[in-house]
């Protein structure tokens, strides 16, 4: 192929929805990618509850990390409230494997009470409630990772 001949191809793909093209012949081999912009995601709000959903996503190069899907926090009724958490690490209910949670599903806590363990560049760190009430639901599966403010148990008072 001459210049031209590839110039024109190069035109041809620009202009097209192609993200990708390779051809090979026995004198040349050649490959073009195009790479978009960053995804682009759609939010549809179903009726009872909200949950937010990806619709499209537009191709994303390679070093970029996938995205997740948003999801709405859970709701609360107005006597209960969310414990969150005060750091990013990994999340866990008893302070060994061999040792009980430290909260359950029912547990009565008081102000001061450590309710989880939350390792963090291996620190163990733990964490104790802020409210007195009854645990009501845990939120996070033992031993995952979790972020800043991300919420933990949720509690009756």
């Amino acid at each position: 192929m001459e210049n031209k001949e590839i110039q024109k191809l190069l035109d041809f793909i620009a202009q097209s929805n192609l993200d990708e093209v390779s051809i090979e012949t026995s004198e040349l081999k050649l490959s073009v990618k195009r790479y978009g912009a960053a995804p682009v995601v759609q939010q549809v709000i179903a009726s009872a509850p909200q949950v937010y959903a990806p619709l499209a996503v537009a191709p994303v190069a390679q070093s970029s990390a996938p995205t997740a899907p948003v999801i709405a926090p859970p709701v609360v009724a107005s006597n209960r409230v969310t414990i969150k958490s005060p750091m990013i690490g990994t999340f866990y209910r008893s302070s060994s494997p061999d040792r009980p949670s430290l909260v359950e599903v029912g547990s009565d806590i008081s102000k001061g009470d450590p309710v989880c363990i939350i390792e963090a560049m291996k620190l163990f760190n733990e964490i104790e409630s802020e409210i007195s009430g009854r645990i009501v639901e845990v939120l996070v599966e033992n031993a995952t990772p979790v972020e800043f403010d991300q919420p933990l148990f949720v509690v009756e008072q």
